[in-house]
Parts: structure tokens; sequence; C-alpha cells
């Protein structure tokens, strides 16, 4: 098993309309020549967590940060008219994070939160992932 510090939140940067999973994710990712879905988990618009890479599998989805963390995305974070970041998550996507989060963390321990743009120059997951979760 891989030594985890992290849990790492992205947002796929999909317009709300757009209810897409691991099937389709894996397929862009595969697109740009990696061997599979880089999330580990992934959110549905409805609240549905989906697996992709399993746990002790090093992730491709926060460079410099995957050896060590789990990458899970939210679908949304994109205006529905307008390629803008925009916070468009529902209320069972909210949800399911929390449990998933609390999940992870009952497994392997207690592992740090934060989002993509806390290790990047990206406005992913489009919310303060810090803030949000030291608030809960």
């Amino acid at each position: 098993m891989r030594n985890l510090s992290s849990i790492i939140i992205h947002c796929a940067y999909t317009r709300p309309s757009m209810d897409i999973g691991v099937k389709e994710i894996d397929s862009w990712h595969r697109g740009r020549g990696w061997d599979s879905v880089g999330y580990h988990r992934v959110i549905r618009r409805n609240g549905a967590i989906e697996k992709g890479r399993p746990i002790h599998v090093v992730g491709a989805h926060a460079l410099g940060h995957n050896h060590d963390s789990i990458g899970v995305c939210l679908i949304g974070g994109m205006k529905e008219k307008e390629k803008k970041p925009d916070c468009n998550f529902t209320k069972w996507q909210w949800h399911a994070l929390e449990v998933l989060i609390e999940t992870l963390q009952a497994k392997y321990g207690p592992l740090d939160v934060f989002g993509h743009r806390d290790v990047s120059s990206k406005e992913c997951p489009c919310f303060d992932v810090r803030q949000w979760w030291s608030k809960r």
C-alpha cells in the first residue's frame, strides 16, 4: 500500500448539464496518453461515487503530489453558458463528498484535505476546500 498523506479535490470543469462519470473521464485521459482515469473517485451530479483508479495505484491528477494522495473529482465546475469557473455542485455531491472523505480517513488515517488549486495555478475545484472542510 502507498504511504498516503492527503486527499486532493478536483472538478471536471464541465457544465452542470453534463452528467458524466468515470467512463467519460477515462476516455479523455486515455486520449491524453495516460494509462486510465487519473482520479481515484469521481462524484457524479446525482451524488453517486464511482471508482476510478484503485487507491493503491498512484493517480494522475496533481503534478508533484500524485505519489501520496487520493484524487477525488466532482463533476461540474463550469458555468452553463460560458467557459468560466462556477461552484455549481449539487446538494447530493456535497453530501457524497463529505461521506467519502470521512470514509477514506476512517480507512487510511487522518489525511489532509485540500483542493487542486492549493497545489497548482488552476482554479479547480472552484471553491476553497480547506475552508469548506474546516467548517463542516
